[in-house]
C-alpha cells in the first residue's frame, strides 16, 4: 500500500509538471488541462471501482493553501515605489468597481433566475464577482512589466476585497449595520496585524540561521492566517503585506532601529525564499486542480440552467470589465479586457457559501462552465496579445519593457542567479 500512494502522489507531480510544460510551450491554458486531467481520471478509477473519497475533504484545505502561496508569490514581485502610486491607484480601482458592480448585476441575476431572496442572492453572487489571483497572477508573466503588475495587484486585491465582504456578509446575517461593522472593524484590524506581522517576518528572515529557515516561517504564515479567519479577520491582508515588505525593505529605512534588522545577505536569502515559494505554488496549485477535475460529477454540467447562468455570468463579466478599464483609462485594454479569470478563489467561497444550506438550488455546473470558460479565455488572450507584439516588433518575441521607470519588478531587482524557474509559470 505504500509502494502504491508513494507511486500515485509523486506520478501526481510528474503528470503536473508535464502539463504545465505542454501548456506553457503551446500558449495552452493550463488551469483547463489540468482539471480535465482530474475529470477524466475519475471516468478511469470509476471503472474501475476505485473511489478517492478523500478529496473532497482534502480540496478545501489544499485550495487555502494554493490561494496563501500565491498571493505571497505574488507580492514577493512587486516593488512599492513613489513613480507606481498611479499604478497602484488605477489597480485598486479597477478591483472594487470590478467586484462591485459584476456582484451587482449577479444578484440581479440570481434573484430573476433562481429565486434567491436578496440576501441569499448576494452570497452565492460573491465568489463569481472576484477575479482569481490564482490563475491571473500565473497568466500575467511574460507580459510588460506595467501590464503584469497591474495584473498581479488588480487580482490580489480583488481577492481580498471578495474574502472580506463575503466574510462580513456571511456572519452579518442581513443586517447592514453588523456587515458595516464586519467589514470595516475587522479590515482596519487585519491591516494592523498585517504590519505587525510583517515586521516580525522580516527581523525573522533576517536573523534565522541554519539549513531549516524557511518552513518554519511559511507554517507561521499559514498558522497566522488560520487564527485571522478565526478572528474574522482578513487574512489575506497579512499574507499580501508581509510579501510587499519582504521585497521592499526600502520602506524601513526612515527609522534608524527597522533600517538596522537588514542584513547584507538579505538579497540572497529572499532568492532562495522566493524560489521555495515558487516551487510550493506550483505543486499545490497543480494539485487542486487535478483534484477539482476528479471531484466534479460530470453530470452537473448537463444541467441546462447552469450553461444558461454561465453564460450569462460570462456575457457580464467581460461587458462590465470593458466599461470599467474604459472609465479609468488603463493602459494596455486589449490584453487586460480578457484577463478576468474565475478559478481557485471562485470554487473556495462557493463551497463554503454551499455549506451555509441557503443555495443548494444553484446548479454546479455553472462554477465548473465559468472558470474553465474565463481560464480558457485568459490563456488565448495572452497567447493573443504576444502574436501581436511579435508583428508590431518585426518577427521578435515580446520583451518586458525596459525603460527605466518601468523596471522595478522584482525579478530585475534579484540577485544574478536567483530567478524563479520556469516550471512556476502558467
Amino acid at each position: 500500500m505504500t509502494d502504491i500512494s508513494l507511486l500515485v502522489i509523486s506520478g501526481l507531480f510528474v503528470l503536473a509538471y508535464l502539463i504545465d510544460v505542454f501548456g506553457h510551450r503551446h500558449k495552452l491554458p493550463s488551469v483547463v488541462l489540468l482539471i480535465a486531467t482530474g475529470m477524466i481520471a475519475r471516468q478511469v478509477l470509476d471503472r474501475l471501482d476505485m473511489q478517492l473519497r478523500f478529496v473532497e475533504t482534502l480540496l478545501p484545505v489544499v485550495g487555502t493553501v494554493g490561494l496563501i502561496l500565491i498571493v505571497l508569490e505574488g507580492a514577493l514581485d512587486l516593488e512599492l515605489r513613489r513613480e507606481r502610486t498611479k499604478l497602484i491607484a488605477k489597480s485598486s480601482g479597477a478591483a472594487m468597481l470590478g467586484f462591485g458592480v459584476t456582484l451587482a448585476a449577479f444578484m440581479f441575476l440570481l434573484h430573476q433566475l433562481l429565486g434567491f431572496t436578496w440576501q441569499v442572492a448576494a452570497l452565492a453572487a460573491m465568489p463569481f464577482a472576484v477575479i482569481s489571483s490564482a490563475v491571473a497572477i500565473p497568466s500575467a508573466k511574460g507580459l510588460p512589466n506595467h501590464t503584469r503588475e497591474f495584473v498581479v495587484y488588480e487580482s490580489s486585491l480583488s481577492d481580498i476585497i471578495g474574502v472580506l465582504v463575503f466574510y462580513a456578509w456571511l456572519g452579518s446575517d442581513g443586517s447592514a449595520a453588523q456587515f458595516a461593522e464586519e467589514l470595516f472593524g475587522g479590515g482596519g484590524l487585519s491591516l494592523l496585524a498585517a504590519v505587525l506581522v510583517a515586521l516580525l517576518l522580516f527581523y525573522m528572515i533576517n536573523r534565522i540561521e541554519g539549513h531549516v529557515r524557511f518552513v518554519p516561517l511559511l507554517a507561521g504564515l499559514m498558522l497566522l492566517y488560520a487564527l485571522g479567519k478565526v478572528l474574522h479577520l482578513s487574512p489575506l491582508v497579512l499574507v499580501l503585506v508581509c510579501g510587499l515588505l519582504l521585497n521592499n525593505p526600502h520602506l524601513l529605512e526612515w527609522n534608524a532601529r527597522l533600517k538596522s534588522m537588514h542584513n547584507p545577505g538579505y538579497d540572497k536569502t529572499l532568492g532562495e525564499f522566493k524560489g521555495l515559494v515558487a516551487e510550493l505554488t506550483f505543486a499545490t496549485k497543480s494539485v487542486f486542480f487535478i483534484m477539482l477535475g476528479y471531484w466534479t460529477d460530470l453530470s452537473h454540467m448537463t444541467d441546462w440552467r447552469g450553461w444558461a447562468l454561465a453564460a450569462a455570468m460570462v456575457g457580464i463579466i467581460f461587458a462590465s470589465r470593458a466599461g470599467i478599464l474604459r472609465l479609468l483609462r488603463i493602459e494596455d485594454p486589449r490584453r487586460l479586457l480578457w484577463i478576468a479569470p474565475r478559478g481557485l478563489i471562485t470554487v473556495l467561497l462557493y463551497l463554503t457559501a454551499k455549506d451555509t444550506g441557503t443555495i443548494d438550488n444553484f446548479p454546479f455546473g455553472a462554477v465548473m462552465l465559468v472558470v474553465l470558460v474565463t481560464a480558457t479565455v485568459t490563456a488565448f488572450a495572452h497567447r493573443g496579445g504576444e502574436d501581436l507584439d511579435t508583428g508590431e516588433k518585426g518577427g521578435k518575441a515580446a520583451a518586458p519593457d525596459d525603460d527605466g521607470d518601468e523596471a522595478g519588478t522584482a525579478a530585475a531587482a534579484a540577485p544574478a542567479g536567483e530567478s524563479k524557474p520556469e516550471s512556476a509559470a502558467v
